[in-house]
């Protein structure tokens, strides 16, 4: 009696699949989910198809930066306060603005600050600008990426109802709820402290630091005895998986969400506080 090979046993799954009619989503993940515990579909497969899945249901707002958390440069900054800046926050794309955020009137990609450094030009940022892309906070996320992919745009400018801006989405942002968590600036190289300082007097904290060691590094008194990691201490402060930009004050510290997906909190900016209140 010859076995069914895996790859057999998977396209019997898809012929399952295409000769029968699913009535809800519920169903078609059930399906996925039963292929999964039958060893027909890897975990990694399982999680992207649901990532797609949810991609389809989510609109901008989900998922994007919120205006309050923007770094944008204005057009009229010295060229050493803009190297200055996008040295300091190591992004490669910057949204330019004319007086405030509502004004964008391009991008400017870190990469072309090089033309300052060559001195073969003289620096005018307003030369450099890339056109900026505005899109509504409702629009579906799957949309927004096939957008992306026609004109190889990375990063859109979010505006509300009313026109002003709300914030920004990046490519990455839309993938990550596919695929997880993809380095970028934000993020450390593995080998790096679970804890950075910047010029600011502010932190970056990967939320899987642990307790004890953010207390003594940032003399804290939290206790570990509920939680492991500070990112385990905020999602319980919050009730809930928080959204990005979304931030709470925990004893003396205000905790900011600067990088989360669809699964898990990932990296935290902190700064210190008198009050003890708690806010979201």
């Amino acid at each position: 009696m010859n076995e069914t090979s895996p790859k057999a046993g998977w396209f019997g799954y898809i012929s399952a699949l295409l000769s029968h009619k699913l009535e809800d989503r519920e169903q078609l993940i059930a399906l996925l989910h039963s292929a999964h515990e039958r060893n027909l579909l890897d975990t990694d497969a399982l999680s992207m198809i649901e990532g797609v899945l949810q991609v389809t249901e989510m609109q901008v707002r989900d998922v994007m930066i919120p205006r309050s958390q923007m770094d944008t440069i204005d057009i009229n900054e010295k060229p050493e306060d803009v190297i200055s800046f996008v040295t300091e926050t190591a992004h490669s794309r910057f949204p330019v603005t004319d007086g405030s955020k509502d004004q964008v009137v391009g991008v400017l990609l870190a990469k072309d600050l090089l033309h300052y450094y060559s001195g073969k030009e003289v620096f005018n940022i307003r030369d450099m600008l890339r056109p900026v892309i505005y899109i509504p906070e409702s629009k579906k996320l799957n949309i927004l990426l096939k957008d992306f992919r026609s004109n190889r745009g990375h990063i859109a400018i979010v505006v509300d109802e009313y026109g002003g801006v709300a914030g920004l989405i990046t490519i990455e942002d839309v993938l990550e709820q596919i695929v997880g968590d993809i380095e970028d600036e934000y993020d450390f190289d593995e080998d790096e402290a679970h804890i950075i300082a910047d010029t600011m007097g502010h932190y970056r904290v990967k939320a899987i630091t642990e307790i004890s060691n953010f207390n003594e590094t940032l003399g804290a008194t939290f206790s570990d005895k509920d939680f492991d990691t500070i990112g385990g201490l905020v999602i319980n402060e919050f009730g809930r998986l928080p959204k990005n930009g979304e931030s709470i004050i925990v004893g003396n510290f205000n905790f900011t969400v600067v990088r989360v997906d669809s699964r898990r909190l990932h990296l935290l900016k902190v700064e210190r506080v008198e009050s003890e209140a708690t806010t979201i």
